[in-house]
């Protein structure tokens, strides 16, 4: 057998190349992730509100979301968009710190003048000042299994609690929102409906 030639070499280096070229194409770059955050701006602000309902909190944790998904998160490119609003989930959860049955916020029954600039949705299923009126964990609970649609196994790893906690959050959620006032579809009360 002969030794492999310069010319060898360079078809063997140039495979590689494209290899990793081939490669560094199928995860999201930085311009990826600014386009999905300039795209669905409203859909991930919304998102960070629901989690946190206080505007500065929740651009706190948008703003987070951008600045960690562009600086060297290795996802999928068609992950990327999921990986987007994870981050925003993370950032709430650091934020705001939900525990079962407890809130840690003084806001539960306050009134949320700032939610008119929310879009309004008469075919939504829930009315949004019912839904923050949840308590923190219950609201974190809904509005990521229910609203976002992760599943129970990642709920429960974002959210550090056990199946039990969640499963018993998210049915006083839904108890609470369905025994809340019948929307009032004629007001244009602002509603919330899944995002997909």
């Amino acid at each position: 057998m002969s030794a492999p030639t310069i010319r060898d070499e360079e078809m063997t280096e140039r495979c590689h190349i494209q290899g990793r070229e081939e490669q560094a194409s199928r995860y999201a770059s930085r311009e990826d992730f600014q386009a999905i955050f300039s795209k669905h701006l409203t859909e991930l602000y919304q998102l960070s509100f629901l989690l946190t309902r206080d505007p500065a909190r929740a651009e706190r944790c948008f703003v987070s979301g951008i600045e960690d998904c562009v600086t060297g998160n290795r996802v999928f490119r068609e992950w990327a968009r999921s990986w987007a609003k994870r981050t925003i989930v993370q950032n709430a959860i650091r934020e705001l710190k939900p525990r079962p049955n407890q809130s840690n916020s003084s806001q539960a029954a306050a009134n949320f003048p700032e939610i008119s600039h929310l879009p309004n949705s008469p075919s939504g299923y829930f009315e949004l000042p019912a839904v923050l009126r949840l308590e923190d964990f219950e609201r974190f609970v809904f509005v990521m299994s229910v609203l976002e649609q992760l599943s129970e196994h990642d709920c429960v790893l974002l959210l550090s609690c056990s199946v039990r906690q969640f499963r018993e959050a998210r049915a006083r959620a839904l108890e609470e929102l369905m025994n809340s006032s019948k929307p009032d579809v004629s007001q244009n009360q602002p509603f919330m409906q899944k995002t997909h």
